[in-house]
């Protein structure tokens, strides 16, 4: 087991023992600890911060505790539900939207109930997917590292206009429809799909829903934005991308295994597509959230990406805006009010 390193946050700043509905996060950074310090001035609640996963490893650590706060690389699987259970564990707050990391069934078996941020800043992350796009088409990081140096060369650096393209948007939730509208206004023309369409918008803006096959056909930037479920997983594969433009980019600020990262490998090294620009990896919680500069990266996938210069990688920042963290504090803590208080879970999440 990792050492713990712990931080227990008041609002007078002092110290506390916990209190039956104390709170232990897992997987913090210092912008956590602020927003959900600054978040708990109106609850009051016990928090423990914990710099660690949540994981079979780790699941001990929250014996003791009726909550337990969790995000997107934790691990919170039957095993871990069951450690949970024996420590006393109540409620499972995920602070973000996805959950395909957590085993529902075994938590509705368990007694334990789960509740997700399903909406914080859809704008953070659809911005930041224009962001990736605009850097990758127009080589940003490779011309801010010339002029850096005093490099101001422009050979190699030639882009091309977003207007008059094509974007096929994959998920018309809230994110993919700002993506769409915001890349409408750069003058694209925007095609969808989505196993549930949202006609009525698509048809007030003038936006088509097409088969994904076609739409893998038609596209020059591919963004991905829907959830990850047996359906969508590796939805980029080596047939879809064998159905795409040569110059065609793929942009994923979704969810890592919307990608067959070995096929999306194979495609950039021959040049099958134009370019990939991720906020999000298959793997990354081996890597993502932490300071690998000073190690070896022993993920051969993710090294190999790393080397293409027509790829872009962040490290899962795109909900990484201050609105973002605020709403997702007031959030998840609102989620622990309602359980606390028997109020109705209207952010709890169960098996289908």
């Amino acid at each position: 087991m990792p050492s713990v390193r712990k931080n227990r946050y008041l609002l007078s700043g002092g110290y506390m023992s916990n209190t039956d509905f104390s709170i232990a996060f897992y997987d913090t950074r210092a912008y956590d600890r602020d927003a959900f310090t600054e978040a708990n001035k109106q609850f009051l609640y016990n928090i423990d911060f914990f710099d660690f996963h949540l994981d079979e490893r780790t699941a001990l650590t929250a014996k003791g505790y009726k909550v337990v706060c969790a995000f997107v690389n934790d691990t919170l699987n039957a095993k871990v539900i069951d450690i949970l259970k024996e420590g006393g564990v109540e409620l499972i707050a995920m602070r973000c939207a996805g959950y395909n990391n957590v085993d529902i069934k075994a938590a509705e078996k368990a007694g334990i109930k789960v509740v997700r941020v399903p909406a914080y800043s859809p704008h953070s992350v659809a911005e930041h997917a224009v962001a990736l796009l605009m850097s990758l088409t127009r080589h940003i990081p490779q011309a801010y590292m010339r002029t850096r140096t005093g490099n101001f060369t422009l050979n190699g650096l030639t882009g091309r206009d977003l207007f008059g393209l094509t974007a096929g948007i994959l998920g018309t939730g809230k994110i993919g429809r700002l993506m769409a509208e915001i890349l409408s206004g750069f003058g694209m023309k925007i095609v969808l799909y989505d196993p549930y369409p949202a006609k009525d918008w698509a048809d007030a803006k003038g936006f088509e829903y097409l088969p994904l096959d076609q739409l893998f056909k038609v596209s020059d930037v591919i963004s991905l934005h829907c959830p990850l479920t047996q359906d969508t997983k590796h939805v980029i594969n080596e047939n879809s991308l064998r159905l795409m433009k040569h110059d065609a980019i793929i942009i994923n600020t979704g969810r890592g295994a919307l990608i067959d990262t070995h096929a999306l490998v194979h495609a950039l090294k021959h040049q099958h597509i134009g370019g990939a620009a991720l906020d999000v990896y298959e793997e990354e919680s081996n890597y993502f959230f932490d300071d690998w500069s000073a190690n070896v990266i022993r993920d051969d996938v993710l090294a190999r990406l790393m080397t293409f210069p027509n790829v872009i990688i962040t490290g899962h920042q795109a909900f990484l805006t201050t609105n973002a963290l605020h709403a997702i504090a007031d959030t998840t803590l609102g989620n622990v009010k309602s359980y606390m208080e028997n109020a109705p879970l209207t952010n709890e999440v169960k098996a289908g």
